[in-house]
């Protein structure tokens, strides 16, 4: 997925039950584990091979819709209006999602993308595909995207025992960070090729997707909410709860923040580099260096996370991540931005994946899926702005003001994060 007392509680959950299903499934017996594990991997394998996918497709959009005689103005409002759709629909797809459909729109929606994905390949292969044609799928992709990742919130949950799921949460982000490594290079040199294959590919990864989601044997079915509760009340519990609990207004806030950070300074070290005149390539080894950095991050988390304790590894890295941002004010070329949003990139996960694990303990699994809904439309929110700003500051200011103006940012949120790192270690 992919998160009112006071911080130091014992309890942060203001009282209320813990959830039913992962206090049962503390004393699985050894078949249960097996068909966990088993579960896992293929959820496992269905987020690998859907975020690689994505990520190969997505590269080559901006430069398929260039190739077609587009203007990059419109390449930037088809990225634009993709994201926006995903922001809207999200939470709402979260509700029969914690309903116990959860499966179902899974399965529909990997489907649903493949078609998609699949009728831009076909007619791109007869030199049919039109603007029209080409929005209209992108956006179908992408709302059948949102309801897959509204309605996947809260599987690891159910699927692992509460013991294994620190790991679990690492590996899942250790994929994604793997598919920045390698989706953009894989989509770009099957563009190369031939222009319609990284499109066939993403269709190709959605149709193993819904493979994956059919093959699990856990009942993904959470309990239902009342019967008489209105679609947009039940939209709206997810953010309620995230606002009665400290815990998860402080996963909201890192990972929003942090998110949008992170996007902010990437974008305007592509502007920068491109403006020194730094050719595609030096940009491409930029992003992989930090793509392999999260990726060792996101591996070693679980471990440093018990060595040091939730707590203390909230705080510290929080607060190491200011002084290296600031540090890009003064950077100059690819290797010295390489260097520092490496760093940034390998420290990241550390916090994420302990606040995404303790997210998943203190909710409720009727609500994980809208708890989850409303911290990704947050983080998501961040960071569409980011590009905005990048490129305003970029034309209006110089080129220290976007790092001096996060490192500023993280410094505040480090010093939120201290008073309320508590709740992690609490929470565990």
């Amino acid at each position: 997925m992919e998160s009112c007392t006071q911080a130091g509680a014992a309890d942060p959950r203001d009282g209320l039950p813990r959830p039913r299903l992962l206090r049962g499934r503390r004393g699985a017996s050894g078949s249960g584990r097996d068909q966990s594990a088993r579960d896992f991997r293929l959820f496992w394998w269905a987020n690998a091979v859907d975020a690689l996918g994505t990520q190969a497709s997505g590269v080559v959009l901006p430069l398929l819709l260039l190739g077609l005689g587009h203007s990059p103005r419109t390449a930037g409002l088809v990225a634009g209006l993709s994201l926006a759709a995903g922001l809207l629909l999200g939470p709402l797809a979260a509700v029969p999602a914690d309903r116990g459909a959860r499966k179902t729109i899974m399965f529909w929606s990997a489907v649903v993308a493949a078609l998609a994905m699949g009728s831009v390949a076909v007619t791109l292969l007869a030199g049919h595909l039109t603007l029209p044609h080409l929005v209209a799928a992108v956006l179908v992709e992408r709302f059948a995207t949102a309801c897959h990742d509204a309605a996947s919130r809260g599987t690891v949950a159910l699927v692992c025992p509460p013991d294994d799921q620190p790991r679990a949460v690492a590996r899942l982000a250790a994929a994604d960070q793997g598919s920045l490594i390698l989706g953009p290079a894989l989509g770009g040199a099957a563009y190369q090729l031939f222009r319609a294959l990284p499109f066939a590919a993403d269709a190709l990864s959605y149709a193993v997707v819904a493979g994956c989601v059919r093959a699990m044997r856990t009942d993904l079915k959470a309990a239902a909410a009342p019967s008489g509760e209105g679609l947009w009340r039940a939209t709206a519990a997810g953010l309620h709860l995230v606002r009665r609990r400290p815990l998860l207004r402080l996963v909201l806030t890192w990972i929003a923040l942090v998110n949008g950070v992170a996007a902010l300074l990437y974008y305007s070290a592509v502007f920068v580099l491109e403006r020194s005149g730094s050719g595609a390539l030096p940009l491409g080894l930029v992003l992989a260096v930090t793509g392999a950095a999260g990726l060792a991050g996101s591996l070693a988390a679980p471990k440093i996370a018990v060595r040091l304790g939730a707590s203390r590894t909230l705080t510290t890295v929080t607060w190491l991540l200011a002084p290296l941002t600031a540090a890009l004010a003064l950077a100059d070329g690819p290797w010295a931005y390489g260097v520092l949003l490496g760093a940034i990139g390998l420290l990241v996960p550390l916090p994420a994946v302990v606040l995404q694990t303790r997210a998943l303990l203190t909710t409720e699994p009727e609500l994980q899926a809208r708890v989850g809904a409303v911290i990704a439309t947050a983080s998501g929110a961040t960071a569409a702005l980011a590009p905005v700003l990048a490129g305003l500051f970029a034309g209006r200011l110089n080129s220290a003001a976007p790092a001096l103006g996060c490192a500023a940012l993280l410094v505040l949120l480090a010093a939120h994060t201290t008073r309320r790192a508590a709740l992690a270690e609490a929470a565990a």
